[in-house]
């Protein structure tokens, strides 16, 4: 006997109706992006539709830009710098709350994700101040730890996540054959969650790259980054290079999305 997909005309008509809501909602979130790719490539200095036509010149203009340069260069630099930081602390975070109980892990777990609930603006301010006692304002070195700080609940995320489902007998295994700590974590540990802390370092790093509101609080004109420079030019003068940087951003997300999705299969295949 051959099975309906639908019981009744009324689940029928609900199915589609939530495809067209679904669909429709779909729509509204992207229509930003497909309205901003077009004008990247206009060939005159006006955001206006329709194009006066089209030409490469603000993909030119954001790559040989001396001050476009030094804003991918630092967007770059404070990116990786903090996302590895991010990462070993996040591991290390992970592996304790996983590994220990105490009293109090849920208040220490709530500390560690707490970068993630409060508003971005009270911790920009707080770290201004805090860094201003420290001399760490305007410098490459308060930007890392600021990042590092945003993204660290990712990596502590995704980590513990995968831990959840680690067999600890395999630690124990390893202990019992006479590895150290440090082994154990190395050689047992690490390969087999290693996809969760992969993912978690590309958030750190999108975090990091994304993030504009601690740079305009703690940066100074030589640690510029590439959404620093997007917004400074559409304060001061909006002009396609924007667009075009904006579509790169666009074109790097996508990249790491599919990354991301690539590694979670490879843990569902691992796990499985």
């Amino acid at each position: 006997m051959q099975l309906q997909p639908y019981a009744t005309p009324g689940q029928k008509l609900w199915h589609f109706t939530f495809l067209a809501i679904a669909g429709a909602g779909l729509l509204f979130l992207i229509l930003p992006i497909l309205v901003i790719i077009p004008l990247s490539f206009n060939s005159t200095s006006f955001l206006s539709y329709p194009l006066s036509g089209l030409s490469l010149q603000w993909y030119q203009e954001v790559f040989q830009s001396e001050v476009w340069a030094r804003a991918i260069k630092n967007s770059m630099l404070i990116g990786v710098a903090s996302a590895l930081l991010a990462t070993i602390l996040g591991t290390l975070a992970s592996m304790g709350l996983t590994q220990v109980e105490f009293r109090g892990k849920g208040a220490v777990n709530a500390l560690l994700v707490s970068p993630m609930i409060v508003p971005i603006v009270i911790s920009a301010l707080g770290l201004y101040f805090f860094f201003a006692e420290l001399g760490l304002n305007a410098t490459y070195t308060g930007l890392i730890l600021a990042h590092t700080a945003l993204g660290a609940p990712f990596v502590v995320i995704t980590v513990t996540a995968t831990l959840q489902g680690f067999d600890k007998n395999l630690m124990r295994a390893a202990a019992s054959l006479g590895a150290n700590p440090v082994k154990v974590f190395f050689s047992v540990v690490l390969p087999l969650i290693l996809p969760g802390v992969v993912s978690g370092a590309l958030f750190a790093f999108a975090t990091s790259f994304d993030e504009v509101v601690v740079v305009l609080f703690s940066a100074g004109p030589e640690q510029r980054t590439l959404p620093r420079q997007m917004f400074d030019g559409i304060r001061e003068n909006i002009t396609p290079a924007i667009m075009a940087a904006a579509t790169l951003l666009i074109i790097f997300a996508l990249v790491l999305l599919s990354v991301l999705e690539f590694l979670r299969r490879r843990s569902e295949k691992l796990n499985g």
